[in-house]
């Protein structure tokens, strides 16, 4: 077995800074709609995808066929950090990076992060408006579609200024989603090459089937530098089947994902899927541990967006501070089985985690 991280074998102080994320900041704009407009822009539920051509229309279309449209800040990794953030109480714990417009929307998303304690760090793009994300909730599902925008602009310039780099080093944990693989590969490259030439930990997530379909190349080029790898039960099948490791065995999949090749050997691979209302996956050092969720009737879900980034946020709180996985997990639990009951990635004033 490989040495333990040094964050488990004593509680760590947390650090201000210390959790870096780096992503899309999006401009969540979520409808309750029926299937027929999910069928007018050719989309599923409890998919996500990239905004084509076809899909410029569907924003305003939202607005003007439904009465009540709401307005929060999202995209993935910045969700994540706000959870995170929440929990640990902290000011300025997490630091994220993105790329965003010059306008209203970019306000809302800088208000709504620094509000909960993240300290922003935004590159702005003058020609490109903030991304916005359409979420459209069809009972308890819901189907993502991302306009990046402003988003799919941010270079590996703005990661490289002096005053962002020593955030970077800074930082001892570092969080990336799968979607920010179609934005800027070179800047996850970085930042994993520091991660593990210094023994820190690097954490990234599948986020979407579509990605391990279609950005194979910039996913397995990270592959070896990530130290705890996320996903649902849906993306990790794609996975399984894009890299031949089978499709129908989430567990098998687990395992054989943690066996792939590792930079830093001096930590274990941890593979982390969560399957809805079925238990959380673990795998590390050739074993798979389950862990019930919280149960939740059907009738208390309001909204299933969000809830794999909660799960991060709540996973991330704990493992900052040194806590063992089973605690990172109890908490990502909670954080999802909080969130799903309100509408977006939203949250109270204050936790209840105990």
């Amino acid at each position: 077995m490989a040495d333990e991280p040094e964050n488990k074998k004593k509680k760590m102080e947390i650090k201000e800074g210390i959790l870096f994320g780096m992503g899309n900041p999006l401009l969540d704009i979520t409808a309750n709609c029926d299937e027929d407009f999910l069928k007018k822009y050719d989309l599923k539920t409890d998919n996500a995808i990239l905004a084509e051509e076809k899909h410029k229309p569907l924003y305003q279309d939202m607005i003007d066929t439904y009465q009540h449209v709401e307005y929060t800040a999202g995209g993935a990794t910045q969700n994540s950090m706000r959870v995170a953030q929440w929990l640990l109480g902290v000011p300025k714990i997490a630091t994220f990076m993105g790329c965003i417009g010059k306008d209203k929307f970019g306000e809302i998303l800088k208000q709504k992060a620094t509000e909960i304690g993240v300290a922003v760090h935004y590159q702005y793009n003058d020609a490109e408006p903030t991304g916005t994300s359409a979420v459209l909730v069809t009972g308890q599902s819901r189907s993502l579609c991302a306009n990046l925008a402003a988003a799919n602009c941010f270079t590996k310039e703005h990661l490289d200024e002096k005053l962002h780099w020593e955030l970077v080093e800074k930082a001892q944990f570092y969080y990336v989603s799968g979607f920010f693989l179609t934005v800027c590969p070179p800047a996850i490259q970085e930042v994993a090459n520091h991660a593990c030439s210094h023994n820190k930990m690097f954490m990234m997530n599948l986020s979407a089937p579509f990605l391990s379909q279609f950005f194979k190349e910039p996913l397995m080029a990270a592959m070896p530098y990530i130290d705890i790898i996320f996903g649902n039960e849906t993306e990790a099948a794609t996975f399984g089947k894009e890299q031949n490791l089978g499709e129908d065995d989430i567990k098998e999949i687990a395992l054989k994902v943690i066996a792939l090749p590792k930079e830093n050997k001096a930590r274990s691979r941890i593979v982390v899927f969560t399957q809805g209302p079925d238990p959380v996956l673990v795998a590390t050092d050739g074993k798979v541990t389950e862990y019930p969720v919280i149960p939740l009737a059907d009738k208390d879900i309001v909204d299933t967006n969000g809830a794999g980034d909660a799960f991060v946020g709540g996973f991330l709180s704990q493992l900052v501070q040194g806590k063992p996985i089973e605690d990172c997990v109890r908490c990502g639990n909670y954080a999802a089985h909080l969130i799903i009951q309100r509408s977006g990635c939203s949250f109270p004033e204050k936790p209840d985690f105990k």
